[in-house]
């Protein structure tokens, strides 16, 4: 009966714990294989600590450092992968989905095990220092990476009516504003001088505007207020009128939304991307002074 209760309760544990792993990460089977991945490497460290002095120019050094590398290339790959996905598969190397946890989870080791390699000191020398420097801010600017894919669509999906691809934000702005522009034509006097005056401006081109990183709708509520009170002023048919610019005038918004959460990821591959290529430049060049000199 003892038995029976423990399996029951370790069956309810481990569902919510994978049920709230799931709400950070997107495959909690890899995490739970990096935390013990990691406790591993953190006991090895400490053996090796207490059996002998670590250095990175002796063999518990060179051998994290050995493993760093793998790791850092193994990331790397993800880059070729992407571009390479037809022969990738045909030559069995494994789904997008399993390099992606391979390279999210695979740098956080690779920093992990470089600071292995040189013993948690600070390091010296300049290349050293570079490479130090490098790889905390390759790993952690990949961290921040994964919480905005998590964060971004999630946040743009839940508060717009509307999805809208990055690349075609410009087009559709113009499209908005040439409706805008053709629905002026048959208005009032009063219509058109709210509108050239108040809403004109909006429809120019796509702004990034940084409340939407705090409100999704851009403060729309109090942006409408205007067409609220001009509405009360207008006879019936200048209020349908009015009502069809305010959908367009939302649309817009929306689309400024989009085209300032989705521009942040775009920064954030200026931030990651060719970093990571010059600390895969300076390990390469690491390693030839090691075996050279």
């Amino acid at each position: 009966m003892a038995a029976k209760k423990t399996s029951s309760l370790r069956r309810i544990v481990e569902l919510l714990w994978g049920k709230r792993l799931k709400k950070w990460v997107a495959s909690p089977v890899w995490f739970r294989r990096f935390v013990l991945t990691s406790a591993l490497c953190g006991g090895v460290f400490v053996l090796n600590g207490v059996i002998a002095e670590i250095r990175p120019s002796n063999i518990w050094g060179l051998s994290y450092g050995i493993a760093a590398t793998v790791l850092l290339v193994g990331a790397a790959w993800l880059g070729v992968r992407r571009r390479t996905t037809r022969t990738s598969l045909m030559l069995g190397f494994g789904t997008a989905q399993t390099w992606l946890q391979l390279h999210v989870y695979g740098g956080a080791l690779f920093l992990l095990l470089t600071l292995m390699h040189s013993g948690f000191h600070f390091p010296t020398g300049m290349l050293n220092w570079w490479l130090w420097i490098l790889s905390i801010w390759v790993t952690f600017s990949g961290i921040f990476g994964v919480l905005l894919q998590k964060w971004i669509p999630k946040i743009l999906t839940s508060g717009l009516a509307n999805e809208a691809l990055y690349e075609r934000i410009p087009e559709l702005v113009m499209e908005i504003r040439g409706k805008a522009e053709a629905l002026m034509q048959t208005c009032s006097d009063p219509l058109r001088d709210f509108y050239r005056k108040q809403i004109a401006l909006a429809f120019a081109e796509p702004q990034r505007r940084w409340i939407y990183y705090l409100d999704i709708t851009g403060g729309a509520h109090d942006r409408l207020k205007q067409i609220e009170y001009l509405r009360n002023v207008l006879s019936v048919e200048e209020r349908e009128k009015l009502g069809k610019l305010e959908s367009l005038f939302k649309a817009k918004l929306e689309l400024d939304a989009h085209f300032t959460l989705q521009k942040m990821l775009r920064w954030w591959l200026y931030l990651h991307v060719p970093v990571s290529i010059i600390l895969l430049i300076l390990v390469g060049f690491h390693i030839f002074t090691i075996l050279y000199f």
